[in-house]
């Protein structure tokens, strides 16, 4: 079992910065690859970032390349995602998740992750 829980979520003005954590415990955390997802209101869950276990391997969605950085931190159980230049559709749910199948991928296949946290709000004001 592996529990991951989110923090870091909140509000922010255009522009702005935030960084989310990710805190996992139970399987060893280096064995597997995580991912950071988002959900807008009436929207699809969907892949933000990937990382693998050991970080060598990463993903961005178009939509926040340049602007966030999927990072993870092993001796910590910690994974991050520092967005910057934040824009208002940056608006949702932020979710971490485990993909503990596959660690050595970065994944941006949301049914590949098989852990997920609760969640964390994060609203980019205009």
């Amino acid at each position: 079992q592996v529990h991951l829980v989110e923090s870091g979520g909140g509000l922010v003005q255009a522009g702005g910065s935030l960084r989310l954590s990710c805190a996992a415990s139970g399987r060893t955390f280096s064995r597997y690859a995580m991912g950071w997802f988002r959900q807008a209101p009436g929207k699809e869950r969907e892949i933000v970032a990937a990382i693998s276990w050991s970080g060598g391997n990463t993903y961005h969605a178009n939509s926040v390349k340049g602007r966030f950085t999927i990072s993870r931190d092993n001796a910590k159980n910690t994974v991050y995602l520092q967005m910057n230049s934040l824009k208002p559709e940056d608006t949702a749910v932020y979710y971490c998740a485990a993909d503990t199948i596959s660690p050595t991928l970065a994944t941006m296949n949301k049914y590949e992750y098989d852990y997920w946290g609760q969640g964390t709000q994060v609203i980019v004001s205009s």
